[in-house]
């Protein structure tokens, strides 16, 4: 969360905006916002304190789902830029490309225009994908990435089912472990279902850093940590989902635990919190093919629901 914006901020941009409404509407709006019911009397008094007065005991986190589910309702101006600050501005910078599913040697990457910020990929550009369009406060979904994908290769199928099913077979070349294809491809199910196309595209091995030097090179201070993450969502309003498979290289060597290993993996994990991504950890094991679909299934029930993100009707029950 930037630090211009307080949740007394927060509070009373989301009560500004139901304020807007009629005082007999405004009790049912709350509860429709997940709000304590309350007399429909106190509201007549005043519209605004009457949400504030539910709104209070709210922390940030409870009062930015209750903000996401006002502006998909309304027109807000200011509670839509406060929301803004708490996702793409938070991470200090707005969204330019995503370079992922690599899926073969590590594309080299040269700083063409550094006024602009514009970016080349100089050698080894045909392993990965590269995504520039814009992207909007809705985020990035699977129908989008589709059409992108289209879009950039004349010979994909003009069927958007062929598509998408060619789309996931090109990223999933680029997962790197038997957990990680039960995660992308039990929630790549979805997509094929009633209302999937809409979900956020679930994006792997994305490119966070980009660090041209070898360890060796690099002896001080060492590689940039971290430079591709697992997955990566990017959800309406700016917010940004890691999520991470964690084999046994990220916590021991040889068999054996590394207390080093393990503190540079929490140390990355509070810089991307810090920037203003969400991060989510699955052990390896956890992902198995017995009981892995199941507990990505309920991940993502759980995900979505917290930001009101609706699921087809039935989660499938095994990975594809």
């Amino acid at each position: 969360m930037g630090d211009a914006v307080k949740p007394e901020t927060l509070r009373s941009a989301i009560a500004s905006a139901v304020a807007e409404l009629k005082s007999y509407e405004v009790p049912d709006e709350c509860v429709r916002l997940g709000l304590a019911p309350g007399d429909e009397g106190d509201a007549f008094k005043s519209k605004f304190r009457y949400v504030m007065h539910r709104l209070r005991p709210l922390k940030v986190p409870e009062l930015t789902a209750v903000a996401r589910k006002v502006l998909d309702e309304y027109e807000a101006p200011e509670l839509e830029q406060l929301l803004a600050s708490l996702g793409m501005t938070g991470i200090n910078g707005e969204f330019k490309n995503l370079i992922f599913a690599a899926n073969g040697p590590k594309p080299e990457i040269v700083l063409r225009d550094a006024v602009n910020n514009r970016l080349d990929i100089v050698r080894n550009a045909q392993y990965c994908l590269t995504y520039t369009r814009p992207l909007g406060s809705a985020g990035l979904s699977w129908a989008e990435l589709v059409s992108w994908w289209q879009e950039t290769n004349p010979a994909v199928p003009g069927d958007p089912a062929a598509a998408s099913g060619h789309l996931c077979e090109r990223l999933a070349e680029s997962l790197a472990s038997p957990p990680e294809n039960v995660l992308f491809h039990t929630y790549a199910a979805l997509y094929f279902r009633e209302g999937g196309p809409a979900l956020p595209a679930l994006i792997p091995q994305v490119y966070l850093h980009y660090d041209p030097y070898t360890a060796k090179a690099r002896a001080t201070p060492g590689p940039l940590a971290r430079q591709r993450m697992d997955f990566l969502l990017l959800l309406p309003h700016g917010v940004r989902v890691v999520l991470e498979v964690d084999g046994q290289q990220h916590y021991s060597v040889n068999g054996k635990a590394s207390p080093e290993l393990y503190s540079q993996m929490v140390s990355e994990d509070r810089q991307l919190k810090l920037s203003g991504y969400e991060v989510y950890r699955f052990g390896g094991h956890e992902l198995d093919q017995s009981c892995g679909p199941r507990v990505v299934a309920g991940f993502f029930r759980e995900l979505f629901g917290r930001y009101d993100i609706p699921l087809p009707p039935t989660v499938p029950a095994s990975s594809t």
